[in-house]
């Protein structure tokens, strides 16, 4: 497998793997989207088929729920699991605090949801998602299709009045029509290179007519794993108040992830 993978797949793979510490049977665990969060649903598809490991799924978008079930893992909805276990998902950019920029996939609604509904939150990703400040990546904000240019006249005119670099605003498209989410609503990203006050911008962001959420996660994420492309995995558990480092070797064989390259 090694010899497959680019070092970002391979801190994607070695970080899902690490992760799968905070799974046991018997758990009901929220499941990501994204490509990172793919490696760790086939990383629990592989224990469930080889280990006996036995848990409830509940996934952030459809295809998360597709995928899981592709890999054998028992898929149920938030409302059967009331609550949850653990929810384990990636971000498109955390800070020291363990505050996170998400929704880069478009799931950012479901996803919040579900990590608000679980004991714990634990992040997966790469070292390069690891920022002093928030706001390279662009904020996604879903809203409503009704109105949905005056809400984004209204989120221009509110930034200027707020800690932030950039005032742009774009919708976000899938070809040549607006991207839909599961939900049916569309996106905005916001491009703010720097966010000098995330609680206070999400605070406001959720009040403009229109907006549905946003892709601000604030005190949220308990523990972030994070993996590098030589093996290496640092876990930070703030709950904890710990850093722990560990390294995995790879194995070149066939297995689930023969067929994971995104």
């Amino acid at each position: 497998m090694s010899s497959q993978l680019s070092p970002i797949d391979k801190a994607k793979f070695v970080a899902a793997k690490k992760a799968t510490d905070y799974v046991q049977s018997g758990m009901k665990v929220g499941l990501g989207t994204g490509s990172t969060a793919a490696w760790l649903v086939r990383c629990l598809g592989e224990m469930v088929q080889d280990q006996g490991l036995r848990i409830k799924g509940v996934p952030t978008s459809s295809r998360t729920a597709q995928l899981a079930r592709d890999v054998g893992i028992d898929v149920i909805s938030l409302d059967e699991a009331k609550w949850l276990d653990v929810s384990i998902d990636g971000a498109d950019e955390y800070d020291a605090s363990l505050n996170l920029i998400k929704g880069g996939g478009g799931a950012l609604l479901q996803e919040k949801i579900v990590a608000t509904a679980s004991d714990q939150m634990v992040i997966i990703a790469d070292i390069s998602k690891k920022v002093e400040a928030l706001g390279a990546f662009p904020l996604p904000v879903e809203v409503i299709p009704f109105g949905w240019q005056t809400s984004k006249t209204l989120i221009e005119e509110t930034l200027i009045g707020l800690d932030v670099l950039g005032h742009t605003t774009s919708l976000r498209m899938n070809g040549e029509a607006p991207f839909v989410t599961d939900e049916g609503n569309h996106i905005l990203d916001l491009h703010l290179n720097r966010i000098g006050n995330a609680r206070q911008l999400s605070l406001v962001l959720n009040q403009i007519p229109g907006v549905v959420e946003n892709g601000l996660f604030i005190d949220i994420c308990d523990a972030v794993v994070i993996g590098y492309g030589d093996g290496r995995v640092e876990v930070t558990d703030i709950t904890k108040g710990t850093n722990e480092q560990s390294a995995y070797d790879f194995l070149d064989e066939d297995n689930l992830f023969s067929d994971v390259m995104d």
